[in-house]
């Protein structure tokens, strides 16, 4: 049986392309068939859920109900108090909104009986889609969601299992009108272009480094662990740029495959990725790594938090505040990714890195220490690379196998 699960396999691409073929011809002619584009949406997504993944197909039914019902209501609500709606309304649809996404994490570590689960390819993304149209609706900048578009925002199948995390409003707008020829031209040059990149980066580079070497070096190191434990072997350095040179270009490539869709259909689906390893700092690293969940943790955890304590004064001193801010926003990360101990450290080294960074920049601003030249700028992206690829280790898991599940001194 072919694997149609969204761009694990070449032949998905044949199959995906022919589907969209007319919705690209109408476009190309200035017309969106909307009526069409639900329909390949609706197909694919079934795909992703045909056979024994049934159970997370009628999950991801229920959640898109259950979703309706608290963004819907929540929205009924402004509209009917206006400006006097209450703080603890808003409360309470974020936290209805998250709670399917909690369960999800929360239930591998409660004791249950084997085979059931309540997740589904995808809820994590949707539910920060979810989310960030409730706070937007509490702001203001949202002033009204249609009950068919939300549906085609939140099903939107270019993105639904991993990204990237759009926004609703630039989602309408790209998909209320149809581009010009132009624009469109345009658009589809993009589009072949990224898709050619993102096999470039996945199905080989990724390949590559994940396939092909990783599970060699990973084998050596954990060989020189049981020679030597809790030593850190040339093995487990190669491990940890091996690894970090996978996730990205695995990672990325996936990205630039659902961007690459995106445009053959006339939405600009944001960007996930800008040259992450070139970055000078670890806070410039993630302006350019894994982008819309980055910008999504600004705007609706770190900012919140930041807007929140000010408000209540709970630090006045705004250095202090932006670094329990950090903290907040990278330990709620950590605890997104899975509740285990080394994503909580994952989490908790991407805090301090930051702090200890902002303390630096500071320190060197006040002191006029440096001026930035190639050398100084060469320096700065080698410290963050390291920094950023100690990093991924830890989040991979393998320390976890190296030190903890291997016998020591055998």
């Amino acid at each position: 049986m072919i694997n149609l699960q969204p761009y694990e396999n070449p032949q998905y691409f044949v199959y995906l392309l022919i589907a969209l073929l007319p919705l690209i011809i109408g476009l190309y002619f200035g017309k969106r068939y909307k009526w069409y584009e639900a329909l390949v949406s609706l197909a694919f997504i079934f795909l992703i859920f045909d056979a024994d993944k049934w159970q997370q197909g009628v999950t991801l039914i229920c959640y898109i109900v259950y979703q309706f019902l608290v963004t819907f209501a929540y929205q009924h609500y402004r509209k009917k108090t206006g400006k006097a709606n209450k703080t603890w309304v808003f409360c309470l649809a974020v936290i209805l909104a998250i709670l399917p996404l909690v369960g999800v994490k929360i239930w591998p570590i409660v004791p249950h009986k084997q085979g059931i689960d309540f997740g589904f390819l995808g809820i994590s993304y949707l539910t920060f889609k979810t989310v960030q149209v409730v706070m937007e609706l509490r702001d203001g900048t949202i002033k009204q969601v249609d009950p068919v578009m939300y549906a085609r925002f939140l099903l939107f199948f270019p993105t639904i299992s991993s990204g990237p995390i759009d926004r609703y409003r630039r989602f309408v707008k790209d998909y209320d009108k149809a581009p010009s020829r132009e624009d469109y031209i345009k658009d589809l040059s993009y589009a072949v272009r990224y898709l050619f990149q993102g096999f470039l980066y996945k199905f080989l580079l990724g390949w590559f480094f994940g396939t092909y070497c990783l599970p060699y070096l990973k084998q050596q190191a954990i060989l020189a662990g049981r020679m030597y434990p809790l030593h850190l072997s040339w093995w487990l350095l190669g491990v940890m740029y091996c690894y970090s040179m996978y996730l990205f270009f695995d990672f990325a490539g996936y990205s630039l495959f659902a961007v690459s869709i995106s445009y053959f259909m006339g939405i600009h689906t944001p960007m996930n990725f800008n040259k992450p390893f070139a970055a000078h700092n670890i806070k410039e690293f993630w302006n350019r790594w894994h982008m819309t969940l980055s910008f999504w943790f600004r705007d609706f955890i770190f900012m919140r938090f930041t807007f929140f304590a000010m408000k209540k004064r709970l630090i006045k001193n705004r250095n202090r505040l932006a670094q329990v801010a950090y903290l907040v926003n990278f330990m709620v990360m950590a605890v997104w990714h899975g509740l285990t101990w080394y994503y909580i450290v994952y989490g908790l080294y991407h805090a301090l890195a930051i702090i200890i960074n902002d303390i630096w920049l500071r320190f060197k601003k006040k002191h006029k220490l440096v001026k930035h030249n190639k050398f100084t700028e060469a320096v700065a992206i080698f410290v963050t690379f390291n920094v950023v690829c100690l990093s991924f280790l830890i989040f991979s898991g393998f320390l976890n196998n190296l030190w903890f599940n291997v016998p020591l001194g055998k």
